[in-house]
């Protein structure tokens, strides 16, 4: 964890706004995540956080990556290219997945050339896959509960558990090969029988297609859906991993490869941003602060993912509940409006923890103000 006079420091160098990045945290966050699911490979799902850096730093610790576009496909594939070629081509089997269901026509023609592992969920998508990746492994997607999720995915991705094993044979009928089933129980999942439901559907799934002919479905990816710590509330990963390691001894073979999207599990607690306060004002008898840095920016996940993201100052002394905004001409970027903060002035900094997932990655430089510097600490 990232000290407070280290922040403050890294400020003091390099102004504000700041994105910490602690790879230290990173490496711990893998080393939990194995610890605790010894028999599934985690594939670091990129768009989390497709920092270059932090695809480097768990490619090392020994990752996998869950890519959604090229751009994600070339970012991890680039880290890699110090490998012989026979290497690198073999490496997109074992640590790349494109788990994005609907690709367009211009890249599945260029993921075609790496035979990669992909994921699909309805039968124009095969149709697609035939004539532009015919040398692709597919991986159905299904769809399970999303109950308790804070960001469901269940409406937009998966077939349903009546229609599988038909697109599992509508694949084989256009000589493509099915290597198993994935699914996905929503972002930031608190539902730990969410996990339950998907790995049960699931088994139900292999058996039939195992049943009707289809034996080479022996890939299992469980998705993400992790959730970070972001309050007291959010049950550790010990609690749900006992949960998935017990059914998947009940309910599949130990030759069923186990597979993993982990996103904001890894990196959320990797973050910290801190921002200076610019502007103050009492509105309707309420303290209100204005920060270099919104919902625009490091804070995108307020709106994109529904997160409520809280401050620390680095002054003491008494609090008081306060409103906390970003610093663009836009009452949408309102970042919270209840925040415990003692009486502060203008050039005094803020921080906030736990802010490595879906942050960073959505920034934008509307009104003209840029994201917040990234700066990497213990790598």
């Amino acid at each position: 964890m990232i000290s407070t006079s280290q922040l403050k420091q890294l400020a003091k160098e390099h102004g504000t706004p700041i994105f910490v990045i602690d790879h230290e945290q990173l490496r711990k966050n893998y080393a939990q995540f194995k610890k605790h699911l010894p028999r599934v490979q985690a594939y670091y799902a990129v768009k989390a956080n497709s920092d270059p850096e932090i695809v480097r730093t768990l490619y090392k610790a020994g990752a996998s990556f869950d890519v959604a576009s090229m751009a994600e496909f070339r970012l991890v594939y680039d880290n890699i290219k110090s490998l012989p070629a026979k290497e690198r081509q073999a490496f997109i089997w074992d640590k790349i997945i494109y788990a994005n269901p609907i690709k367009d026509i211009a890249t599945l023609e260029e993921l075609d050339q790496y035979k990669p592992l992909v994921t699909y969920d309805n039968h124009a998508e095969i149709l697609k896959l035939k004539k532009y990746a015919p040398h692709a492994g597919l991986i159905l997607r299904i769809r399970v509960p999303n109950t308790g999720a804070v960001v469901e995915l269940s409406s937009k991705f998966g077939a349903s558990g009546g229609e599988a094993v038909d697109l599992i044979k509508a694949a084989h009928d256009h000589d493509l090969k099915v290597e198993g089933l994935s699914f996905h129980v929503g972002s930031q999942s608190t539902n730990f029988s969410n996990y339950v439901a998907a790995l049960n559907l699931s088994a139900q799934i292999f058996e039939e297609a195992h049943a009707r002919g289809y034996p080479d479905c022996k890939i299992l990816d469980i998705g993400g859906g992790f959730p970070a710590p972001y309050d007291k509330h959010v049950k550790p990963l010990g609690e749900l991993a006992k949960t998935i390691n017990a059914e998947i001894k009940r309910l599949f073979p130990k030759d069923m490869e186990i597979l993993a999207e982990p996103g904001r599990g890894l990196v959320a607690t990797a973050a910290t941003a801190v921002a200076g306060v610019i502007g103050k004002a009492v509105r309707d008898g309420k303290q209100c602060y204005y920060i270099n840095d919104g919902v625009y920016h490091t804070f995108s996940g307020v709106i994109f993912d529904h997160i409520q993201y809280h401050f620390k100052s680095f002054k003491k002394g008494p609090t008081q509940v306060c409103s906390v905004f970003g610093p663009t001409c836009d009452a949408l970027d309102t970042i919270s409006l209840a925040e415990e903060l003692p009486d502060m002035e203008l050039g005094d900094l803020v921080y906030s923890e736990n802010v490595g997932a879906y942050t960073h990655a959505s920034s934008t430089y509307f009104n003209g103000f840029p994201p917040a510097k990234v700066i990497h600490v213990n790598q």
